[in-house]
């Protein structure tokens, strides 16, 4: 029985019990692909790697270090795989006399920064050296490393050589993609389990296409005007240039130095770094243009060019190549199958899907007022707005001696609510983003939230990954339904092509961000939502909302 694998010392819940049951039947079904739709505190990561357990051998994929970590605390037979970043580098530490790891990684001198590979001239010819740090994946498997070996290839090589292995979406997608002719015989895995699997059109679409930056354009002098950047074929000259450009300043290094001396090898690297990008992308995406779109260009005040965009309209051609496993399992407490299985390239009939039938935290704890204050949409007037942000500033004085959070749509909208609340309200407001005015992280600013008692974060990037438990967050509004921004050329292309995807994506980013603020049986909060448009989405969904939503959402006479 599946259950069997249950790794000591845990014991599953009944619910838990439940969908390993179902998984189970679909297992001995024939099935190669299992969805597990399941709220938050079901516990999925333990019926993940039970799954994994079953199999023998499995890479565990997610979206977030944070959840990375609580997978390596749960579960210690799991070898994490996290990226250069994270580790800092032996070579430039020995170069600057430093021992202290935790300071050098924290001042940047990060294995990202390393050169793992260089050249050194022996008889007048150019030899490739490894960095001394660098240990071969036979000596981590033989355990005969230097004590000083580098920490990132030996937990990368602990990686490949366990028998389970936990990465993160970005690390695990370019070794699938890149590292095959180097480490295929370690990538084989019965299966794969890829949790917030919600994400992984995001996750994809991070390896396909390409992003044309200013400093690129500046270095190979390359005038932006004179290219039609707005489709994808002047796209493709203007790539065409790059490579070109950066081709030749790699063969301008090699050749002028002479036979005594060597090229600086951090110029070569970043060189053929930004020369093989835009190779491999002129060649995938000239194999398909039909399927890219350029984005509106990221302008500076002045007007110049920032960075241009080009992405692929459907990624479910690539999708299959990081799907390498005989079976695989996309858990997610937000996932509609069908369209799923449309934006994956998954065949229906070979996908099973498991529906969690309830949540285990009761309904008075999450439960959701929905208060209809306006209908939002490029329609709204300044009333129906200014109606919106008065309902905010009336809600946050009901719970004025409580934390919060506002979820809206956009970092602009962020702005107009923080303007027009009343100053007592204001003071209390932390805006919060992936990236923040002064380089503040996101980490720091929830840490700050976290200190101060009345605080209320105010986000367009807070709808997911982020855990506000208990007192962290005791009321959320949803200011704004999160459709897709529309004057986006990939949004309006997808939903041209895919015109169930643009509601289902709102779906899954909405029932997301109602998951903040209630992370365990005992956790609470007060949920508001006054965008009147969340009535026609659901109406629109009905049959896409996962089981465990139906009764905080009052579906239960929908779906009946």
């Amino acid at each position: 029985m599946l259950e069997d694998k249950v790794p000591a010392p845990f014991v599953p819940r009944p619910i838990q019990k439940r969908i390993l049951s179902e998984i189970e039947s679909c297992i001995k079904s024939g099935y190669p692909n299992i969805v597990l739709c399941a709220p938050t505190g079901v516990g999925k990561s333990l019926v993940g790697v039970t799954v994994a357990r079953h199999f023998g051998g499995s890479f565990v994929v997610t979206a977030s270090k944070n959840l990375q970590n609580q997978y390596v605390g749960d579960f210690s037979f799991l070898s994490p795989v996290k990226g250069k970043s994270n580790f800092a580098c032996h070579q430039i530490m020995s170069e600057q006399k430093m021992d202290d790891e935790t300071y050098a990684a924290r001042n940047g001198m990060t294995c990202e920064k390393g050169r793992c590979v260089t050249k050194k001239m022996v008889n007048g010819k150019p030899v490739v050296d490894t960095c001394r740090f660098k240990p071969t994946i036979k000596q981590v498997d033989d355990d005969d490393c230097p004590p000083e070996a580098c920490p990132y290839y030996m937990q990368k090589y602990r990686g490949l050589l366990s028998p389970h292995s936990l990465w993160n979406y970005s690390s695990y997608f370019q070794i699938i993609k890149f590292g095959q002719h180097l480490f295929g015989q370690y990538l084989e895995r019965a299966v794969s389990i890829f949790d917030e699997a919600h994400t992984l059109e995001d996750q994809i679409v991070q390896f396909i296409g390409y992003d044309i930056r200013q400093r690129h354009l500046e270095e190979a002098e390359i005038r932006a005007e004179r290219y039609d950047l707005g489709s994808v074929e002047g796209a493709l000259e203007v790539i065409t240039e790059i490579a070109k450009y950066y081709s030749g300043r790699i063969r301008d290094v090699e050749e002028s130095v002479s036979p005594e001396s060597l090229p600086d090898f951090r110029i070569l690297s970043r060189l053929r770094s930004i020369y093989e990008e835009a190779a491999h992308a002129r060649q995938e995406i000239s194999s398909d243009a039909g399927n890219f779109v350029v984005n509106r260009p990221e302008t500076d005040s002045d007007g110049s060019i920032r960075a241009v965009s080009i992405k692929p309209i459907d990624v479910s051609g690539f999708a299959g190549e990081f799907f390498t496993s005989k079976h695989n399992l996309f858990m997610s407490a937000t996932i509609d199958k069908p369209s799923f299985c449309e934006n994956m390239g998954l065949d229906p009939d070979s996908v099973a899907i498991v529906d969690a039938p309830e949540s285990p935290f009761p309904l008075e704890n999450r439960a959701v007022e929905m208060l209809r204050v306006r209908h939002l949409n490029y329609r709204s007037t300044p009333a129906d707005e200014a109606a919106v942000v008065s309902k905010i500033d009336e809600l946050m004085d009901a719970h004025a001696d409580e934390r919060g959070l506002v979820l809206t749509s956009s970092v602009s909208k962020c702005y107009q609510i923080l303007n027009g609340l009343s100053e007592r309200n204001r003071r209390r407001v932390r805006i919060c983003h992936s990236t923040n005015p002064g380089g503040r992280t996101q980490g720091e600013i929830i840490a700050e939230h976290r200190d101060r008692p009345r605080s209320v974060l105010l986000s367009s990037s807070l709808w997911e990954g982020v855990d506000l438990k208990d007192d962290m967050s005791r009321f959320q509004i949803v200011a704004k339904v999160p459709y897709p921004n529309y004057s986006e050329e990939r949004t309006r292309a997808k939903m041209k092509r895919f015109p169930r995807w643009y509601a289902a994506r709102t779906l899954t980013k909405l029932l997301q961000g109602l998951g903040r603020s209630v992370r365990s049986e005992q956790d609470w909060a007060r949920t508001y939502i006054l965008d009147a448009a969340a009535d026609r989405l659901l109406a629109q969904s009905r049959n896409s909302v996962p089981q465990s939503y139906h009764d905080m959402l009052g579906l239960q006479a929908a779906r009946a």
